[in-house]
């Protein structure tokens, strides 16, 4: 299974292609992209950003391995899906900011490509708008305390989980609802 590229590298690549988004903008958008149905495609920044003048990233760039790395990690049964929100050594309240980030552009580029009624499960849809009340969360006071740091880290677990359920629901349930007919 191909690595996701550093931050560091995927930072540096978003800047040369002037894309304007930080780096758990990215892996939110192209996740939502992929978890909703969306074509796996090289050109996914001009997708994922709803900006058909963007250009597609070079084969084997980080944006590029960004890409790969990303659909093997949706396709794999052992569930080695991970966030990419950035540094991880960054305060606690710009990790918080990060992952707010990242649901926001996950459920942009969820939107983009399943459409007005994906073909969600009840727990795929709860899901979803679990996912939207953190897109709309913004950080409040943080003590960078271990309390703190474990709220966050069950966050990001739960958003992993509801990424894979939402995938199952929109690529995996209808791949496989078509391999049984």
């Amino acid at each position: 299974m191909p690595d996701l590229p550093t931050p560091e590298d995927i930072d540096e690549a978003s800047r040369a292609l002037q894309l304007g988004a930080s780096v758990a903008e990215l892996h939110g958008g192209l996740c939502g992209w992929l978890a909703g149905g969306g074509e796996d495609t090289a050109a996914w920044p001009a997708r994922v950003l709803a900006d058909p003048g963007l250009p597609a990233p070079a084969p084997g760039s980080a944006l590029d391995g960004l890409r790969r790395a990303t659909v093997a990690q949706l396709g794999d049964g052992e569930f080695s899906f991970e966030l990419l929100l950035g540094d991880d050594d960054l305060p606690l309240r710009q990790r918080a900011q990060a992952l707010f980030d990242w649901c926001r552009s996950f459920l942009g580029g969820f939107g983009l490509a399943a459409g007005a009624q994906p073909p969600l499960s009840e727990e795929g849809a709860e899901a979803l708008q679990d996912l939207a009340r953190l897109a709309g969360a913004s950080v409040q006071e943080i003590d960078e305390d271990d309390e703190d740091e474990s709220a966050l880290s069950e966050l990001e677990e739960f958003v992993r989980v509801a990424v894979l359920l939402l995938h199952g629901d929109c690529v995996l349930g209808p791949r496989h609802r078509r391999s049984l007919n």
